[in-house]
């Protein structure tokens, strides 16, 4: 029992260190592309094209939002500088929800944990949550709750309404290159408790929560045939299992994975994948960026439409016969993640850009770090820094002990 726990703590550190392996490149990408945004990009240009809620500002948002494709911390941080600079709310969230689903790597990755029917279902899925993310929101947007969300974000932006140089003349001097150092740093600076907590928690249940659990969690799991109130259930509460153990666009597909081989539903399992916008360290970004109503706003209609469409698209692919088989699902503890491949690369390369815009922050504008400025973030720091000795433990002192 006691070198089964050993073995588990080893699984756990290592899936932990692989997921994150994974994703830093795309971190690291989509940290770059915000910190350009909010340097270069001027409010009135953004208005021009993402101002309003009509389809060409919703398909510029989603165009925007595919071709900057990232994790979803780095595609938060992206929203608000849109958001700030002027863009519509509806824009904006379809710039979110396509940055975070209709993603070419993401695609991929559930390609290799998963089945080709969910690459559909998640690229045909990410449109249908932006059309009816929609509707609901114009219905429903609160005007005054979403203007004071703008001002916070503009406050944090550090943008206002002051004058700021041609992007065209900035992005050919040092300054410029050097004030988008300073905010890659930053937004590094901003979520880097929740991402370590997050990637932890995530190899922890991977390799310790046993198979039966979401069997009993998932009502009518494994069964040929479930009925319409258990798959509400199922696409209820894949987010609900999200919100609590979840961290970063691709680290929640092996768990997936570990879903479907169970007998998780389609829309179940695609409901966890979708639920990376409504986990609570997104949650708690979201509401550092504009204010706890507004952010409450935001996650429940990501719920609604997460729902709505998870169940849309699994009686479209019944219908149509698409419905993946169970047993094609792979297990994320014995993946190897640590090969030498393009993730290699894009990880080297973006380390480099990572210490080098560390450096040049550092010597330019200094340290200038916030470990903790309430009891909140104490508290996360300290969570953290448990994390890091939990995997260390795991993957430098459990293998001797297990032995």
């Amino acid at each position: 029992m006691e070198q089964d726990f050993f073995s588990q703590w080893h699984d756990a550190a290592r899936t932990t260190t692989g997921l994150f392996w994974m994703a830093f490149w795309a971190f690291g990408l989509g940290y770059l592309i915000s910190s350009m945004i909010q340097v270069f990009v001027t409010e009135a240009r953004m208005k021009r094209t993402m101002g309003d809620a009509g389809p060409k500002s919703v398909a510029l948002g989603t165009f925007f939002g595919f071709v900057s494709s990232s994790c979803s911390f780095a595609a938060l941080a992206t929203t608000r500088s849109l958001f700030a600079k002027g863009a519509g709310l509806v824009p904006s969230l379809a710039f979110l929800l396509a940055s975070t689903n209709l993603v070419i790597e993401l695609g991929i990755i559930i390609g290799v944990f998963l089945s080709w029917q969910f690459v559909v279902g998640e690229y045909l899925g990410g449109m249908l949550l932006i059309l009816f993310m929609w509707l609901v929101v114009r219905f429903t947007a609160p005007q005054k709750l979403t203007e004071q969300a703008r001002e916070r974000a503009r406050e944090q932006e550090g943008s206002g309404d002051k004058e700021v140089p041609d992007w065209r003349k900035l992005i050919r001097r040092r300054e410029g290159w050097r004030m988008v150092a300073n905010r890659y740093f930053m937004e590094w600076a901003m979520v880097w408790k929740d991402v370590s907590i997050g990637f932890t928690v995530a190899g922890i249940v991977a390799a310790f929560v046993p198979q039966r659990f979401f069997q009993w969690l998932f009502i009518g799991s494994g069964t040929e045939e479930i009925g319409f109130l258990q798959l509400v259930q199922h696409a209820l509460v894949g987010p609900l299992a999200a919100f609590f153990t979840f961290i970063g666009s691709m680290g929640n597909i092996p768990l997936a994975a570990v879903l479907f081989s169970n007998g998780v539903s389609f829309a179940g399992v695609m409901a966890f994948i979708f639920s990376d916008l409504v986990v609570l360290p997104v949650l708690r970004i979201q509401a550092k960026y504009y204010g706890w109503r507004f952010a409450l706003y935001v996650l429940g209609v990501f719920l609604v439409v997460l729902v709505a469409a998870t169940i849309a698209m699994h009686y479209g692919f019944k219908l149509a016969g698409m419905l993946p088989d169970p047993s094609s699902a792979k297990s994320v503890i014995e993946r190897d993640f640590f090969q030498v491949d393009y993730t290699l690369f894009l990880n080297a390369g973006f380390l480099t850009l990572s210490l080098g815009a560390l450096a040049w922050k550092i010597r330019c504008f200094g340290i200038g770090l916030d470990w903790g400025s309430n009891a909140t973030e104490k508290g996360l720091f300290v969570v953290a820094m448990l994390a890091y000795a939990w995997l260390l433990g795991g993957l430098l002192l459990a293998p001797l002990w297990a032995g």
